[in-house]
């Protein structure tokens, strides 16, 4: 902070830029200032009189803890703001776009982008001072009035694309669940080069059979544990094993894996190609490991009498629907059943009511 003709201000060291002939800066600002400069009381504004969307206050702890656990490793994309011309833009030099941006400590900033990191950047500095130190950029357009800024909120998200679940899992080094089905899907059949790594889907003529999104699902079901979990080497073993042990008995799978039969033809006509299958399995595995922890791997042998045709009329209403695969959590739940009842697992009462609710 500086003063200069009695004028409080902030200086931030900065590059000039222009945009669809308009002016913008990108600073730097300490973490610690950022809760002091983007100011902005929400619930006495309403929303055609703000620039942002209200604050989903759920997300904010879970981008806190981020910060938080991750002080040397955390990664924050810039903010972006409006802010009003009063603004100051010092050249280091004559004609230079490299300098000094003074932005005024009453100026009215208007936060486009980032107002959740925002808020996160508040809670975790109260929790660990010493983030305050670190720096962040932020992206000052110069403000135009509270259309322009509502506008540019509307230019920064409708084009933003979050990426796939596949993807997300691939790149994500901190999920151990994440990290758990990608040795999955470099390591153990039927996954070994038939993952889709990055899309969310299998395309149609695509040479995969499963998305690691899908995989990821599926053993997470098995091990009986949530996204946030812990996974440990213990749990790759197990689920290495267990679906190692599950494509030995899947003749389909053993198919594609020996070349008579293209991932697309399989998909087209079998249900163990898709998700929903592989949930199921995934189900089905958690109880057979829990009734049975001595011998699952002898019973699970009968998976391999279990017809898989999307015709075979038993899928009728559980796993298709009208014709069509369904992924619903009943339709996994209602399949896993069928493959409990192939391989004489006993059904919990709640299975048992949802079987009966079936029927009728």
């Amino acid at each position: 902070m500086s003063q200069v003709d009695s004028n409080f201000f902030y200086s931030f060291p900065a590059v000039r830029g222009q945009q669809a002939d308009r002016p913008f800066y990108i600073a730097t600002c300490p973490l610690r200032i950022i809760p002091k400069i983007f100011m902005f009381d929400e619930e006495e504004v309403p929303a055609e009189l703000r620039a942002q969307r209200s604050i989903n206050k759920v997300r904010i702890p879970e981008i806190t803890r981020y910060l938080v656990d991750n002080p040397k490793d955390y990664v924050f994309s810039a903010l972006t703001a409006s802010v009003e011309k009063n603004v100051t833009f010092i050249p280091s030099s004559q004609g230079s776009d490299l300098g000094t941006l003074h932005v005024p400590m009453e100026a009215r900033i208007l936060i486009n982008d980032g107002q959740h990191r925002r808020a996160a950047i508040e809670e975790a500095i109260k929790e660990k001072p010493e983030l305050g130190q670190d720096n962040i950029a932020v992206l000052f357009f110069v403000d135009e009035g509270l259309k322009r800024s509502q506008q540019m909120f509307s230019d920064l998200n409708k084009h933003a694309v979050r990426p796939s679940p596949s993807l997300s899992s691939l790149y994500d080094f901190r999920d151990s669940s994440a990290a758990v089905a990608r040795s999955l899907a470099l390591n153990v059949a039927p996954f070994v080069g038939y993952t889709e790594m990055e899309k969310s889907s299998v395309a149609l003529k695509s040479n995969k059979l499963f998305t690691l999104s899908s995989i990821k699902q599926a053993t997470q079901i098995l091990l009986n544990k949530g996204s946030k979990a812990s996974f440990t080497d213990e749990d790759l073993d197990l689920a290495s094993e267990f679906w190692a042990l599950v494509n030995v008995h899947i003749a389909e799978w053993q198919m594609v894996q020996a070349k008579e039969i293209s991932p697309s033809e399989l998909r087209q006509e079998f249900i163990n190609a898709h998700g929903v299958g592989l949930q199921a399995l995934g189900m089905v595995g958690h109880s057979l490991i829990l009734q049975y922890p001595k011998d699952w791997q002898e019973k699970i042998a009968k998976i391999r009498d279990i017809d898989w045709r999307k015709a075979n009329p038993v899928w009728d209403n559980r796993a298709m629907h009208h014709g069509r695969l369904s992924k619903t959590t009943t339709s996994i739940k209602l399949t896993a059943n069928l493959l409990r009842k192939a391989l004489s697992i006993p059904l919990t009462t709640q299975e048992q009511q949802l079987e009966d609710e079936f029927k009728h």
